[in-house]
């Protein structure tokens, strides 16, 4: 896995993080879109999950970490390229527009897809916060591919 902070306040605070999956980029697209395979890697609640994968649809989990803690998140999808391409909006409360994440797939092979997510916080603490989040969400989605669950 490769990561990328860069630190630009004018505009935000971005973090890039990489990985290389073993498995095509429709199956890693399966399991990040479908409910039932995307609660089983990262960290949600049982039956907590809900997307309605199209531009403007929503979606909703509660997030378990590694503590126990539950957090409820809620956003909406703004940009959908199936197996290639997800912007995911997540609701923040007191502000008037979501935190935006994009997920982007690019094969490499037959069985290699390189996962790509990046998101631009408001400061360096919530990227910081962010990015530890995402990479949790990396780990489980390659524990998830790889140990057959996921094929």
């Amino acid at each position: 896995m490769s990561t990328e902070q860069t630190s630009t306040p004018a505009s935000g605070f971005t973090y890039t993080l990489t990985r290389t999956l073993d498995a095509p980029a429709a199956r890693v697209w399966q399991a990040w879109t479908t409910p039932d395979q995307y609660a089983q890697w990262a960290h949600a609640a049982p039956g907590s999950v809900t997307m309605d994968v199209r531009p403007g649809g929503a979606w909703k989990s509660t997030m378990i970490t590694p503590d126990g803690a539950e957090f409820p998140l809620t956003g909406t999808y703004t940009e959908v390229t199936e197996n290639r391409h997800l912007v995911t909006g997540m609701d923040i409360p007191g502000r008037p527009d979501p935190t935006l994440m994009t997920m982007t797939l690019t094969e490499e092979g037959p069985r290699n897809t390189v996962i790509t997510l990046t998101q631009t916080c408001e400061t360096a603490e919530e990227r910081d916060m962010a990015e530890q989040g995402s990479g949790m969400l990396l780990d489980g989605l390659e524990g998830f591919l790889g140990d057959g669950s996921g094929r």
